[in-house]
């Protein structure tokens, strides 16, 4: 398999972290962002189009206290990592709706989508049909089980493509 590389400038092979968080900034409102040295950055966009990889929770301090993290690791142009608290909305909408996928090998729409106040909601959306994934809220769903099921249904989608002894990542 040859894959055609692109030589020059570039950016190193770093995910790009994008948080969430309803937020306003310069008179502009958004609901993603990055950050660049420590400062804010805003994403107008308020999708992300790609192949979903890997789910983690990472452990982050935040004022003394250690706070879980749901990390959403997303093949795309680049590799992107939607980090949001675990107990937040956004997470446990996705979480509810991304149960329900079983395919991985089509690119699926991460979407934020503004609430009241400062509540930001996830919509999960088949990206070629622009069809949404439905779920029903749970708030007394078990995160973890669907986390782990989630997981082993992406390890099982990488495994299947295998193409004469060799993996094919997106």
């Amino acid at each position: 398999m040859v894959t055609e590389m692109k030589l020059g400038l570039c950016n190193p092979p770093e995910p790009i972290y994008l948080y969430v968080k309803s937020g306003e900034l310069n008179g502009e409102s958004y609901l993603w962002y990055n950050y660049d040295n420590d400062k804010t950055i805003p994403v107008q966009q308020k999708g992300l189009t790609g192949y979903i990889s890997e789910l983690k929770l990472t452990t982050k301090e935040f004022r003394e206290k250690d706070n879980i993290k749901l990390d959403i690791v997303v093949r795309a142009d680049e590799i992107y990592v939607v980090r949001t608290g675990i107990e937040t909305n956004f997470a446990k909408t996705f979480l509810l709706a991304v149960s329900s996928v079983q395919d991985f090998s089509k690119p699926l729409i991460i979407a934020a989508i503004a609430g009241k106040e400062n509540v930001v909601f996830c919509n999960l959306y088949d990206a070629a049909t622009k069809i949404r994934i439905r779920s029903e809220w749970n708030r007394d769903a078990d995160w973890l089980a669907i986390i782990d099921s989630v997981q082993t249904r992406l390890q099982a989608s990488k495994s299947s493509h295998i193409v004469s002894g060799e993996l094919i990542l997106f």
